[in-house]
């Protein structure tokens, strides 16, 4: 039996490295998974389109199926327009569309019924737990998660593996792709503790519902700590903009902007290496598609 599911990437307000609290909002961009399983299958073979390591959606599968005990192969394949490795979330849309989808493939052939299928926030663990066991993250990226597949705003405790805030909210937002790729497993952790008091200030404004002033603080925090190019933010300030930051841990930036004030920080980033992206939050999140 075949499942298809989909899940947003999303954007970064508050960086959870340093502190284990952190934010998110999805975006409309997604990646699309498609699981068949069967006992035909020798094992769990996966593909990525375009190329990639596909050691976190197998991870995705086998933990699914080792969650009813199921020993039969599987086969996933993944498609998406969310820019690897940049910061905008792509491991936690991919691990939230295979857990989705192999949870389609296993109601569709049914192995399980109405009763057995997981709620939200176990389908968001199982990510989370195959993001970790494929060391694709720091802190379980629990933020991300569920930003990613419940869609809006989401505020979390990372290490608890709880949500201290939802809400939705329609906002433009713009990202800056630079060309260079930063992967989370490389990035310098010990510094963050540097900047533990200041970043906690800034999530404490986005408990607040002070979103972008908390986005730009966290911003300028991490590109500093880590040595990153602080002048796509420099410059959407510069225009009057308050919701700019580093999206993860880089590359991307993000923006909250008015529709007035688009054409001109394209202007302006214009002026950097990368790719320009326009979309807006999105508030619906994750879904089975077939």
């Amino acid at each position: 039996m075949k499942g298809t599911a989909r899940a947003c990437g999303a954007g970064t307000i508050i960086n959870a490295i340093s502190t284990g609290f952190g934010g998110a909002f999805a975006i409309d961009l997604f990646t699309e998974a498609t699981v068949e399983i069967g006992r035909d299958f020798k094992r769990i073979n996966g593909e990525i389109e375009g190329g990639g390591d596909t050691t976190l959606i197998k991870n995705c599968v086998k933990l699914v199926l080792d969650r009813f005990n199921y020993d039969f192969g599987a086969y996933v394949k993944t498609k998406s327009n969310i820019p690897m490795a940049k910061g905008l979330k792509s491991s936690s849309a991919a691990s939230n569309a295979t857990v989705l989808a192999t949870l389609s493939a296993l109601k569709k052939g049914g192995y399980i019924d109405d009763d057995e299928m997981l709620d939200d926030k176990s389908i968001i663990d199982i990510g989370v737990d195959a993001s970790l066991l494929s060391r694709v993250t720091i802190t379980g990226a629990f933020d991300d998660a569920c930003a990613s597949y419940l869609g809006g705003i989401v505020l979390t405790e990372n290490y608890k593996r709880e949500i201290t805030k939802r809400l939705v909210l329609d906002r433009n937002v713009l990202i800056l792709v630079p060309d260079e790729s930063i992967y989370t497993i490389d990035i310098d952790i010990d510094s963050t503790r540097y900047i533990t008091y200041f970043v906690k200030l800034a999530y404490n404004l986005a408990m607040q519902d002070v979103f972008e002033e908390a986005m730009t603080l966290n911003g300028i925090l991490y590109t500093f700590i880590w040595k990153l190019d602080q002048r796509p933010i420099i410059s959407a300030l510069s225009i009057g903009i308050n919701g700019v930051t580093l999206s993860g841990t880089g590359s991307a930036y993000v923006a909250w902007v008015d529709q007035d004030d688009m054409s001109e920080l394209m202007d302006k980033w214009k002026e950097f290496d990368g790719q320009i992206i326009s979309t807006k939050i999105n508030n619906k999140g994750a879904k089975i598609i077939d």
